[in-house]
């Protein structure tokens, strides 16, 4: 039996959490305008990691005059796609070469395991943003053949221009901290916009860290503004009549707030809120493949993902082989600080969030679903830190709440279905429509299912499948505008007409 290790933070990484904290305005380190602080916590212990500005309106005006003024008269506007394209390039290798870093801190900050965030997080984000490096030079206009009827005899030249949107207003969730920066910053940066990003005040340390980066790379000052603080800096920002466009990533009912907020100078809005989306599994499917790839589906990242397959929909030939097995690799699962080698689950981002998914799971028990497996704080020795055990529930209604809502923790409630039309019937039975995923070996099914879904992705025989090119994000209430791919284009340019008489 192998004894777990224990990563120590390098040298690199604890400098940079001694270090002081400020905000990033006009390429300056500043304190918040109130001097006020915060702390910031380790949920493996819940001991305070550091103290960060609480930024507030004032900062965010600060923060948003500084953007405005990097976009209308710094020398960004006058930088070239292709230069644009370099900068964002040497912002990834600067990511790169700082890697261990940050995923040392993505672990600290968030609880991840730290083989998590080498594998997945810091490459994930390198690779976007070396995706929209490639992109900026590729933002194109079209010559569009015009008739004009009430001028006949007259010659036009009509042509579109895809220019940047301005000032855009970005904030970020706590579940993937640096990936979810970058999901906004690169397609911003590439189409020429300047940018205030707010990250979530649980997990705000890999950004500031990648604030320390933009002066490194070359960008001017002003083009990216970092305010660290809570909600009422993140509504001063969705509400600023100087920002021209707001991007959040986050739950549905800070979504419906944004929303409302924006209204003022009716700035453009892209969201991606939240999910509670099925993994559908046919009795045709390898069963073992499927057992693992939904367990991933939900237990990934503690469960605090948007997408997560949190709805399993087993077909009743194979349902109690396939939840079993579920509940096997779930019992399997090693819960343990993020630092430590044999993590494969961290804790939870927080104690409030700790304290959620338990009151959903006590929920779930009292409206009468099954507890097959977890449902607890983990037994043993948690130094405090804000675990909560893998989580299967079978024997469940469509009405109960832990059906209904989204728990964003790492719990499964399993049902049976008979065939396709009912089980595509309940995958669509939700406010949301994030994302699903289909195991089969039947392509025709799988298409079939596909289709039917109300989702923005629908992997088949897979689930959390990412790359930058290609588009991620929601129908109903999980939000409107895409992540990543040309599609996250659309949200971060506007179209401008040109018409010309020929004479």
């Amino acid at each position: 039996m192998t004894t777990a290790t224990i990563t120590e933070p390098s040298t690199a990484t604890q400098k940079f959490i001694d270090s002081p904290h400020k905000l990033l305005i006009d390429g300056k380190r500043v304190d918040a305008a109130s001097g006020e602080t915060f702390e910031v916590l380790d949920p493996s212990n819940n001991n305070v990691l550091r103290q960060v500005p609480k930024g507030s309106n004032q900062d965010i005006d600060r923060a948003v005059k500084a953007a405005r003024r990097a976009f209308e008269t710094g020398p960004w506007p006058k930088i070239t796609p292709s230069e644009r394209g370099k900068l964002i390039w040497k912002l990834a290798d600067l990511i790169e070469q700082n890697a261990e870093e940050f995923a040392q801190l993505e672990t600290l900050d968030n609880g991840k395991p730290l083989a998590v965030a080498r594998a997945a997080d810091i490459p994930l984000t390198i690779d976007h943003f070396r995706y929209y490096a490639g992109l900026a030079t590729k933002i194109h206009g079209e010559a569009i053949d015009i008739s004009v009827p009430y001028a006949p005899g007259s010659q036009f030249f009509d042509f579109a221009l895809r220019e940047p949107m301005g000032v855009v207003g970005q904030i970020i969730p706590w579940n993937f901290p640096l990936l979810m920066a970058a999901w906004k910053l690169g397609v911003a940066l590439a189409a020429g916009n300047c940018m205030v990003l707010k990250p979530a005040e649980q997990t705000p340390l890999s950004v500031l860290r990648l604030g320390d980066l933009f002066s490194d790379a070359g960008f001017p000052d002003g083009v990216v503004n970092i305010v660290t603080g809570f909600g009422d800096a993140g509504a001063a920002l969705a509400e600023h009549e100087n920002v021209d466009k707001v991007a959040f990533t986050g739950s549905t009912e800070v979504g419906h707030e944004i929303v409302k907020a924006s209204a003022g100078n009716l700035k453009r809005v892209s969201l991606e809120l939240g999910g509670k989306s099925p993994s559908i599994v046919f009795p045709d499917a390898d069963l073992e493949m499927a057992a693992s790839g939904v367990s991933g589906a939900i237990f990934f990242n503690q469960g605090q993902c948007c997408c997560a397959g949190s709805r399993l929909l087993v077909h009743k030939k194979v349902y109690q082989e396939l939840v079993e097995r579920v509940a096997d690799q779930a019992k399997k699962i090693k819960l343990a600080p993020g630092m430590h080698s044999d993590a494969d689950m961290g804790p939870l981002v927080s104690t409030e969030q700790q304290n959620r998914v338990l009151n959903y799971i006590r929920a779930g028990m009292s409206e009468g679903a099954q507890t097959l497996i977890g449902g607890n704080i983990p037994e043993g020795d948690m130094n405090g830190g804000c675990f909560v055990e893998p989580t299967v529930f079978g024997n469940i209604t469509q009405e109960m709440t832990i059906v209904q809502e989204e728990i964003f923790g790492p719990v499964v409630v399993a049902s049976p279905f008979d065939d396709i039309e009912e089980v595509i019937a309940k995958g669509n039975d939700t406010e949301y429509g994030l994302a699903a995923s289909v195991w089969t070996n039947d392509i025709n099914k799988a298409h079939k299912v596909a289709r039917g879904l109300k989702a923005g992705t629908v992997w088949v025989n897979c689930h959390n499948i990412f790359d930058a090119a290609a588009p991620f994000g929601g129908y109903k209430k999980s939000g409107y505008g895409r992540e990543m791919g040309v599609h996250a284009m659309e949200s971060y340019t506007q179209v401008k007409n040109v018409i010309i008489q020929i004479h």
